[in-house]
């Protein structure tokens, strides 16, 4: 099995009030929306407070090209995420040069050669690392990142994979689109880069305690292509976010999730720490309402959407780093998130103390 040896993640500078990019939501749409109070009242039903932002709401006030915040992407990217990497391998123990594998996930800009190649050299981490950068997974790359992550530390006991998930959603705004859920993504998605050190059993010294991998599982739904996603425009990437997900979950997530439990030999009831992408307010009670838990289980993931918004695939790196911060209960944990396609990843943990 692996083991996950460290977790960090990224205070942006410029955090926002959601109240704030309310205004500034009402002041970009208000003249192509009749009913925009009614509309703009959904940004006080998201359960969000605050949003992790790279940039200043003014810098979203000028329209800009997809070049230019493209590049900002791959700046700011480059800056953050050296920052979270040297603080998790701190934590960890582990030397830069020990380094043998990293995955980079994002799906808000692109970069050839990608990202990580960017890092390697910047930090002048290991020549012979291996490199599987991961686009296009959406809010669902954080799970699968790990799970991949899993794989190669099963494979190679001797392993340190390191795992980033840099999300800079703020960045993908287009002032010139009027569409209603381009107003709705702006009252929910914020920015988020995480870093994650993995570990294979030979490089593991805590064998007994931590946090180690079990299963994982992903599943893709067909005929749900429409419902997350992008549209890629000349003038950057225009949102997909169906108002269908709250449904899915009960519909198709919730036998997913369970068939999964069975595999291993585990029950609903069993689980003793919910690791939940937090997709916003509906998703999180879908999840309460499916698996038939108690909705403080599911506080952490409350936590995080409240002070930071949806980051995307960072999100649940940064509900796994509030249970290494806070504490967890020693038992079975269970990460789920989900993401275009339509589809969703789980991973089961083994949660000891």
């Amino acid at each position: 099995m692996s083991a996950i040896k460290s977790v960090s993640v990224t205070d942006f500078p410029y955090k926002a009030k959601q109240k704030d990019l309310k205004e500034f939501s009402r002041k970009t749409f208000g003249n192509d929306f009749e009913d925009i109070d009614r509309i703009l009242a959904s940004f006080d039903n998201t359960m969000i407070e605050y949003r992790n932002l790279c940039v200043p709401i003014i810098y979203f006030s000028e329209q800009r090209t997809f070049k230019e915040r493209n590049e900002l992407y791959v700046d700011i990217c480059l800056k953050y995420a050296e920052e979270a990497i040297e603080k998790c391998i701190n934590e960890a123990g582990i030397k830069r040069s020990e380094i043998t594998d990293f995955i980079f996930i994002s799906s808000t800009g692109i970069s050839t050669p990608s990202i990580d190649a960017l890092i390697i050299n910047k930090m002048k981490l290991n020549p012979n690392i291996n490199r599987t950068p991961v686009w296009g997974l959406g809010c669902a790359g954080g799970v699968s990142g790990l799970a991949k992550a899993s794989v190669i530390a099963t494979a190679n006991p001797n392993a340190k994979v390191l795992v980033v998930a840099a999300e800079l959603c703020s960045l993908t705004f287009l002032k010139e689109d009027n569409s209603k859920s381009n107003l709705i993504a702006t009252g929910l998605f914020s920015d988020g880069i995480a870093a994650v050190m993995m570990t294979g059993d030979e490089a593991n010294t805590e064998i007994m305690k931590g946090i180690r991998i079990k299963n994982y599982r992903s599943r893709l739904y067909y005929d749900s292509l429409d419902v997350m996603g992008w549209e890629v425009l000349e003038t950057g990437f225009k949102v997909i976010f169906s108002k269908d997900i709250p449904a899915i979950v009960n519909n198709n997530v919730r036998d997913e999730v369970m068939d999964f439990l069975e595999m291993n030999s585990l029950r609903i009831t069993d689980i003793r720490n919910f690791i939940v992408h937090p997709g916003g307010k509906k998703i999180i009670e879908a999840y309460v309402s499916a698996f038939g838990i108690k909705p403080e289980m599911l506080n952490k993931s409350k936590k995080i959407l409240k002070n930071y918004g949806n980051m995307s695939s960072a999100s649940v790196l940064y509900v796994l780093n509030e249970f290494i911060r806070k504490g967890y209960e020693a038992g079975p944990g269970l990460m789920i998130s989900l993401g275009p396609g339509f589809s969703s990843e789980l991973l089961l943990l083994d949660m000891k103390n």
